[in-house]
């Protein structure tokens, strides 16, 4: 299963229960965030490129803060996962 594949059937699981406190990661890190903030055109491609095994949002918090941040900072105009959650999380808002 390819990772777009995954966040979508990822989304599919949250727009099901629809808990406006947990917003999908393919509508938080869409096509257009990841394209104005990296060099990726998908959040998957992002997690493909870092080598990240990732199949569930809990596996995102499970990656050590220290590498999943030089991966953010390699690879996006952050410094760390945290500043690029929260300029995501902004920008959904602000919509």
């Amino acid at each position: 299963m390819s990772f777009d594949d995954l966040l979508k059937e990822l989304q599919g699981q949250k727009s099901i229960q629809e808990d406006p406190d947990h917003i999908s990661l393919e509508k938080l890190f869409n096509e257009s965030f990841m394209s104005k903030h990296s060099s990726l055109q998908s959040f998957g491609a992002f997690l493909e490129k870092g080598n990240f095994q990732v199949q569930t949002r809990e596996d995102i918090q499970d990656i050590p803060d220290e590498l999943f941040d030089r991966h953010v900072a390699r690879e996006t105009d952050f410094t760390t996962w945290e500043s690029m959650l929260d300029t995501a999380t902004k920008e959904y808002e602000g919509k």
